[in-house]
């Protein structure tokens, strides 16, 4: 234990940059996004240590402590505003709500095949099928099937004079 108290008052700034760098460790072998400020705020030390501001041992605890409180509050809150525009980022099927797609396979009986994300899905369609190459809009997922409708005419920009 002599050792770690040597190194710290030669250089503080290993002993919180090993802090940081274990809570990170830590924070990404369980991805809680608990220990992700706290590794942020120790890092901030390690820093505050390296330029040459010393508080001692006290101050710089202190110091960690009011950084991580601060940052865990603000980051909630930008988390909260960052979920709260409905889909989940996740949720690869929800997000193709509302996305536009290209049909690739005609529709026969309803069921065709539509370009959309990256990927072809199989698609039925509600309404009138538009031919192979016009854009639908996809409306409903359900596993990997897709409900789509025609898509609204492109409108052609209005030229200057």
């Amino acid at each position: 234990m002599s050792f770690v108290a040597d190194l710290y008052a030669a250089q503080p700034f290993w002993i919180w940059l090993a802090v940081g760098v274990l809570l990170l460790a830590v924070e990404s072998m369980f991805s809680t996004e608990w220990l992700l400020w706290p590794a942020v705020s120790a890092g901030l030390v390690a820093v505050m240590t390296a330029v040459g501001v010393r508080l001692g041992l006290p101050g710089e605890v202190a110091v960690f402590a009011v950084l991580t409180v601060i940052a865990t509050i603000m980051s909630r809150r930008l988390i909260q505003k960052a979920n709260s525009g409905g889909v989940d980022i996740n949720d690869r099927n929800g997000r193709l709500i509302d996305q536009r797609a290209r049909v690739v396979e005609a529709f026969i009986d309803g069921r065709g095949r539509v370009f959309v994300s990256g990927s072809e899905w199989p698609a039925v369609i509600e309404g009138d099928a538009p031919p192979v190459g016009q854009d639908v809009i996809v409306y409903g997922v359900d596993g990997s099937l897709l409900t789509v409708r025609a898509g609204l005419k492109e409108v052609a920009a209005p030229r200057a004079p």
